[in-house]
């Protein structure tokens, strides 16, 4: 206390005043909660949350408007019979080039979050914490929806979003044996429902090394070495296959460098994306998709995300109401294959 006073003295007659804090000085020694300070606040923060993995590889654009036509040319302009020599037989032969069109609508997200008045200047970082995690909220909803929903049925009011959501992996057409085909055209919502090209566990009925063989083997080869080619998969799948042992030895997966993508592994020489918002695997199978995700996933956003401030909603808070608007489709349904079980 004596320094305290002394160096309080010596202020004085440098600047003509001083205050001196005696109370905080008096156990200045001392240790424990109010003891030589005062509360120290850290900054707010959320727990991390998994964000949306499509994103990983996915084509992404944007756009300021509400529906999304997409169209793909299909068919060959070569007389498959002859093309050779510079004869012209114009409407005839096999030249059969045709177009699909499917038309999907923006979809929304919405999320209302009401804050006490005093927490906007009591909480360090609010502001930014809130953003922060309202984007990676967002983020979940919309990969849980491209993953699963099915938006030809069920109420508006399902977590997935429904006739509301996103049109999900999980509801393109396919059983084992299915070749790639595109949905019917035409701008209905019905439209566009491809057929994606489908293998089944047809080894062992699980999660094994020989039927992610037979997935890449139905992956065509142009899409073998473009870049953003990739398994995705549940973590109990890459679990369950890590597993899996095959005549008493257990498969030997690549680890990756540090420069390389996915969670630590490499498969046949192309990563794996982690998605844990794809079904769980139920009876020892799990969908599981290699795909160029570029070509084969299309993700546009809208691209206004609405943030609003309402005062007063009650008494004391204010609420922040928060929307953004998206669309996903398999574009290049050639790009993809899916694995599923019986």
């Amino acid at each position: 206390m004596r320094q305290v006073i002394l160096e309080g003295l010596k202020q004085a007659l440098h600047e003509g005043k001083a205050t001196v804090n005696l109370a905080e000085a008096s156990a200045l020694t001392g240790s424990g909660s109010g003891v030589g300070g005062r509360v120290y606040n850290e900054d707010v923060f959320a727990s991390l949350r998994y964000w949306n993995p499509f994103r990983v590889y996915a084509n992404q654009t944007m756009t300021a408007d509400s529906d999304i036509q997409f169209t793909v040319k299909t068919g060959n302009a070569a007389n498959s019979t002859n093309p050779w020599g510079y004869t012209v037989n114009a409407n005839s032969g096999s030249p059969n080039i045709a177009t699909s069109i499917w038309q999907l609508p923006m979809r929304v997200i919405s999320a209302q979050m009401p804050i006490r008045a005093a927490a906007m200047d009591d909480i360090n970082g609010l502001d930014a914490a809130l953003a922060e995690d309202l984007a990676m909220e967002f983020s979940q909803i919309e990969a849980a929806s491209m993953a699963i929903n099915n938006d030809q049925a069920g109420s508006s009011t399902t977590s997935t979003g429904a006739t509301n959501g996103l049109r999900g992996l999980k509801m393109y057409a396919g059983t084992a044996g299915s070749t790639a085909a595109y949905g019917s055209s035409g701008t209905a919502i019905t439209n566009g429902i491809h057929t994606l090209n489908t293998v089944g566990y047809t080894h062992s009925g699980g999660i094994e090394w020989e039927s992610l063989v037979d997935v890449a083997n139905a992956l065509p080869g142009q899409f073998w070495r473009m870049p953003g080619t990739a398994w995705m998969m549940h973590p109990t799948a890459l679990q369950t296959l890590r597993e899996y042992t095959h005549a008493s030895n257990s498969y030997a997966l690549v680890e990756t460098g540090e420069k390389d993508e996915g969670p630590g592994v490499n498969i046949m020489g192309w990563p794996v994306i982690v998605n844990p918002y794809l079904d769980a695997p139920a009876a020892g199978a799990s969908p599981i998709y290699l795909a160029n995700w570029p070509r084969f996933m299309w993700i546009v956003d809208h691209s206004e995300m609405t943030l609003q401030r309402m005062e007063q909603t009650q008494p004391g808070t204010i609420t922040i109401y928060a929307e953004k608007r998206l669309v996903s489709t398999v574009r290049d349904v050639t790009a993809g294959v899916r694995l599923i079980g019986a």
